[in-house]
């Protein structure tokens, strides 16, 4: 037995008539349809351009397609496959949608993310979106440099990536993302913004930490709240415009020599044995970790900036530097540590505060989540 065609020819297509491919968009639509998310973009999105009009029917409808795993603009398709006509009105074609996308501006741009902001509150009210929010919640602030292929992609640069633990130069655009969790509640996106591929990852943070914040505030989370970011945000602006909005910050710091001197001024008699419940990857080792020693001390930064002098907590943790020659019987001569430090004002103790912050790492898995699906191709258009 052969196969008579070329794969490369062969194409799938979902056209039977009387079939819904993607029933689940029944419940997700109706839901978005109480919680008004047609009234708010008629509401605040105005685009003045040619083919922007019905803004309240080609947004849900995109919102669909994503849903239901499309990334590309041709993808858009699969709202019109079978009987989904017949389930949902107002489905609009690849190509108008695409059409409308490109007319957008960034002030509609933010006119978006207001219905956004707007739409999850809604939702957080309408069910069980987050809960234990009125107790703790986090926000996390990250960025990720998504790769696009093409010298003519618009705002294309090189800018730094991290790939199997290596810094590299790639050709992309930077994606700055806040999510919200809780102990009891996955990530929710809260906010995003997308930047040209060689932006900092810091550009822009303090504003959108501010409005981040905002957002938390708004879907409920009247407790503690926690803003958490890497070391790429350790700088005035962002921990000011993080206590300016009422959160408490939680940021790794950079080892200058000044944060050095501080950690080798912690007394020995300072340090507390932890354990983690799980076991920790080390990049550095090339071994999984499960314990590890932390210490806390009182410290001022920013003090190179006029009025930017923040004092905080320094809580640094510290794992044994470990010499690779040991496992062939090399004995240890003295201990040697590598140490991992956070600036922080957190009200929690400091064991628990440290932990708290290590469950910064989940926003990588939103990031790989988003990079698998909605950005898989991102960006459609030129």
């Amino acid at each position: 037995m052969r196969l008579l065609h070329d794969l490369a020819k062969t194409h799938a297509t979902f056209d039977d008539p009387n079939l819904v491919s993607r029933a689940g968009l029944v419940p997700v639509m109706a839901l978005a349809q109480r919680a008004g998310l047609g009234d708010l973009v008629a509401e605040h999105v105005r685009i003045g351009r040619r083919c922007g009009v019905n803004a309240h029917l080609k947004i849900p409808c995109l919102a669909a397609g994503m849903i239901a795993g499309a990334d590309s603009i041709d993808d858009m398709d699969l709202l019109r496959h079978g009987a989904m006509p017949v389930l949902f009105g107002g489905i609009r074609a690849p190509s108008t949608l695409g059409s409308f996308l490109r007319a957008f501006t960034w002030g509609n741009v933010l006119q978006l993310e207001k219905v956004s902001r707007v739409l999850l509150a809604d939702l957080a009210r309408r069910g069980p979106l987050l809960p234990g929010q009125d107790t703790v919640a986090f926000i996390d602030i990250d960025s990720m440099q998504k790769r696009v292929y093409g010298h003519q992609k618009q705002g294309a640069a090189f800018g730094h990536t991290k790939i199997q633990g290596k810094s590299l130069l790639v050709r992309g655009l930077n994606a700055l993302a806040a999510t919200i969790s809780t102990p009891l509640a996955a990530p929710v996106i809260a906010a995003t913004r997308l930047r040209g591929g060689n932006a900092a990852s810091s550009r822009g943070a303090a504003s959108f930490a501010t409005a981040s914040v905002a957002t938390a505030r708004g879907a409920g989370c009247s407790g503690t709240l926690v803003t958490r970011a890497d070391s790429a945000f350790y700088s005035a602006a962002f921990t000011g415009a993080v206590r300016r909005a009422g959160a408490f910050f939680s940021v790794t710091v950079r080892m200058d020599p000044k944060v050095k001197a501080a950690i080798a001024a912690i007394p020995e008699t300072a340090w507390t044995a932890i354990r983690y419940p799980r076991a920790i990857w080390d990049d550095q080792l090339h071994c999984w970790i499960s314990d590890a020693q932390v210490a806390e001390v009182q410290y001022t930064a920013f003090t190179s900036k006029k009025g930017g002098a923040m004092t905080a907590r320094l809580i640094v943790r510290r794992v044994k530097d470990l010499s690779p020659a040991a496992a062939q019987g090399q004995g240890e001569l003295f201990c040697a540590w590598r140490y991992h430090a956070i600036f922080t004002d957190s009200p929690f103790e400091i064991i628990q505060a440290e932990e708290q912050h290590r469950g910064h790492a989940q926003v990588e898995q939103v990031f790989a989540d988003l990079a698998d699906g909605p950005l898989a191709h991102l960006p459609y258009i030129d």
